[in-house]
Formats: structure tokens, sequence, C-alpha cells
């Protein structure tokens, strides 16, 4: 969940300050009581501002702990000056809450405060009601939630291990707009490390990953682009590529892998599929991002979708559209976390359901690819893209389905069987989606979080572009 900074703004003569004080400091107790039932951490002001100096200097209490959202809160009329000073030294989001109390005219101070932030031009968001409305507690949550994702964002760094793949123009953004507009900047390194790591990789471990693999998951070795020795180079590599995070500090990650890697050492695969993963066989872990491609506007996406559902985040090509179902296959090589099978948080269950494939000819390096179904339920599905040079988040509500084991399979088979798919439901005509969605791959996380990526967009400048078949 989210930090979320509340500073209650009071009148500024003393005489109407003393008689509201407590009214102001219960009706904060119960705002800050829910929000923290709600799973937020809350970092109250020191007391009601009701002073020029009290604005400036409990505002900077708040700012230095360090909050996603600071919610000014108005339960009474309040001097709008003050809301205006302690804006001046909070450097994030703001929300303004007022009460719906008839007695005390917290509205009135809110609008008057709302509307000097907007001769400023500083922006912010209004929410009204009683804290003890569930509605409310979880408006104020898509916000703060909104504001923790972007927030993450800021001071991160990507690595992109190659460069373009295959001529994949949505693949490559540029770097000094992704420092402007998101605060990220790109760390650029050389799939020979993958290659030179990967080799000299501890063997121990990679044995011990293989037999946890094969105790777990159901492979298929053919001894030829199947082999113990090959799936231990996969292995190698996500060793490797665990290296580099570490030592680089990566905060996410993209592999070319096509057509070098694929061609010469090995896919990228398992690499790709461990790192989404919240497990190996050393147990649970935090989830990495890493695109596959190097596609760096897919790994801005998943990063910011990461950070909203904390969940794993999955990555797909827009494979093939079945007319007759009105369904889309997702599928690509190796990329679809192996979480997605089962979404369950025991690796057993989920690897239970994968299967391991020597790789198809389009990659005569060999290796194993990552074959699964994703399990269903509704899923919120988009990707940033760019138009004219500015982002657009492409965004809409779906749900993953699965059907009897012989349709299940029948569908894998009319695409590339050895890869992992997900057979998708979107909430947007075919006509719609292939006329407008901007790139090749698509992401999608578990549940309908719109409402968190719409404020998201808000907060870091990005235009929406939501689909939706109403």
């Amino acid at each position: 969940m989210a930090r979320i900074g509340v500073i209650s703004i009071s009148d500024g003569r003393d005489y109407v300050h003393g008689g509201i004080a407590g009214f102001i400091r219960t009706a904060e107790d119960k705002l800050a009581d829910r929000l923290g039932a709600a799973g937020h951490t809350v970092i109250r002001g020191s007391a009601p501002v009701s002073t020029n100096t009290l604005a400036t200097s409990v505002a900077r209490e708040v700012a230095a702990v360090g909050v996603d959202l600071t919610v000014l809160h108005y339960a009474v009329w309040a001097f709008p000056h003050f809301t205006m000073l302690a804006a001046g030294s909070l450097p994030g989001p703001l929300l303004l809450l007022s009460n719906v109390d008839p007695v005390q005219p917290g509205m009135v101070g809110m609008l008057a405060a709302g509307g000097a932030l907007d001769q400023i031009g500083r922006e912010h968001i209004r929410l009204w009601g009683d804290p003890d409305s569930a509605e409310l507690i979880i408006q104020i949550g898509v916000h703060a939630k909104a504001a923790a994702a972007v927030a993450s964002l800021r001071g991160a760094t990507f690595g992109r291990i190659g460069g373009r793949p295959m001529g994949m123009n949505t693949a490559v953004a540029n770097t000094d707009q992704w420092q402007r507009q998101f605060g990220i900047d790109v760390e650029e390194i050389d799939q020979w490390e993958i290659v030179r790591r990967a080799e000299l990789a501890d063997a121990g471990e990679k044995v011990k990953a293989r037999e946890w693999l094969e105790q777990h998951a159901n492979v298929h070795y053919d001894g030829e682009k199947l082999t113990p020795a090959l799936l231990e180079r996969q292995i190698g590599s996500y060793m490797a590529m665990r290296e580099l995070i570490d030592e680089w500090n990566l905060d996410f990650t993209g592999i070319k892998g096509q057509p070098e890697l694929t061609q010469y050492f090995a896919t990228m695969d398992i690499a790709e599929a461990l790192l989404n993963d919240p497990y190996d066989w050393n147990g649970p872990k935090e989830s990495h991002v890493c695109a596959t491609e190097a596609d760096m506007d897919g790994a801005l996406t998943m990063q910011l979708f990461k950070q909203i559902a904390h969940t794993p985040v999955l990555f797909a090509d827009v494979r093939h559209y079945h007319s007759d179902r009105d369904i889309w296959d997702l599928c690509n090589s190796g990329q679809h976390a192996t979480w997605f099978a089962a979404r369950s948080d025991d690796p057993a269950e989920n690897l239970a359901r994968v299967h391991l494939y020597p790789e198809v000819f389009f990659f005569p390096a060999g290796g194993a690819s990552v074959h699964h179904l994703a399990a269903p339920g509704e899923m919120t599905l988009g990707r940033l893209t760019r138009k004219d040079g500015a982002y657009r988040m492409q965004l809409m509500l779906g749900s993953f389905e699965s059907y009897d084991e012989d349709t299940n399979q029948a569908l894998m088979k009319q695409s590339t069987f050895e890869w992992p798919h997900a057979f998708a439901r979107l909430d947007a005509p075919a006509e719609m989606f292939l006329s407008r969605f901007g790139a090749n791959h698509i992401h999608a996380i578990p549940g309908d979080h719109r409402a968190t990526v719409r404020t998201a967009c808000s907060l870091l400048g990005v235009t929406l572009d939501e689909f939706t078949r109403a």
C-alpha cells in the first residue's frame, strides 16, 4: 500500500481555532484510522495548521518523512493562504479532502483553497465525504497507490541488454524523454555479458536449478534442441542477469535476445520467465520486470503495472484473433512468467502446468521454451505507446479464458504451441483494437486496476487512450 500524509487546515483566528481544534482532531483521527485499516501508512501533521508559520513547518515535517500523497484535510472553514503556503513545501501530489458536515463548512474551505491552487497552476485532486464511507477510502487509496507507483519510477534505472531487436522501432524509446518525463536513467549493457557470465556461473547451482525444474515442471528433452546442458546454459543466463541486476542496481531490464543469442547461444526464455516470477529454485523472491526483445516501452508499462498491482506482469505478442470465439491468443516466446499458469503462491502448483519444450525453428541455438496456458480471470490490459513522440496509455479491461482440454490444445496448436498462451477476451471490438493499438506487444495484470492506471497517467502527463465496447 501507500504512504499518505494527512495535514488538517484550520481557521486563522485564534478564538475560532481554539473552539474547533478538538473537532478537527476528532475528524482527523477517524480519517487516519480508516486509512490505516485499509493498509496504508499514515503520516499525520504534528498540529492542525492555524498560522502561516505552521503551514510551512508542518508541511515540511510531513514532506521530510517521505509520503506518496498528501491529503490536505478540511473539516472546517480554513484560511486559503495556509493551503498555498503548505503546498509550496509539499513536492508531491496533493489531494484536497473536505467533510460534508452542514455546521462546519469544510467544503467551503476546500473550494477556496482549490481555487487558489488553480490560479497558480498547481495540480491537485478534490474529494469529499465522510471517512466512514468505504467508497471514499477506496478513492483515496486509488490516488495514493497511483502516486506511489509514479514515484517509484523517478530515480529508477533501466538496464537495456543489447539494442534494437529485428528492426522494432516500438521497442526503442528516447532516453532523454525518459529522463525528463519519468526520471528514469537507461544503462546500456552488451549481450556479451550474458554469454560471459553464464559460462562462469556456478556449475553446482546450475545443476540444482535444472533438477528443481525437472522435479516440478514437465521437461521434454529431445537430445538436440533441448538437452540438460542447454537447459543449464539458459539457467546460467538467468544467473548472469541476476548478477548484472545486483551489480548495476537495475530496477527493471530488457534483453534483446534476437537474433544473436537465439541464433548462436540459447534462447532467453528461461531467464526472462524466472526473472518475472516471484520465486526460483532458492525460494520466494521479489519478481523483477524483464522485457523480451529489449522492449523499453513494454518494460516501462510492466514496471508501472507491477507497482500498481504488486504482482508479476504478463508480456505477450498479440499473436492471433479467433474471430469465431472473439478471443485473442496472447503468445510470445518465454515471456509469460510461470506464475501465470495458476497464479499461485506455490511455485510447484504453477510449474506442474508448465512444459519445457525444445525451441522451434525460429531459434536455431535451441534451449527450452516455456509453455503453459494462463489461468482464467479478470485482467487489466494495456501498453504505453507513442504517437507523434508523445506517450499515451492504451488501456482496456479484459479476461483470460480457459476451456476443456481438447479445445485448449486445439487453439494453442493454431499458432506456436510450444510458447506460452493466454486466451483473452477484450472489452474492445477487434476492428477498434487492430485499427488503434500502437504495438505488437501487450501487457496484463490480474484484476481491474483501470482507476489507478488512469490516475497514474494524469500524474505522469500521459494521455489516456481507453478502449471499450460501450
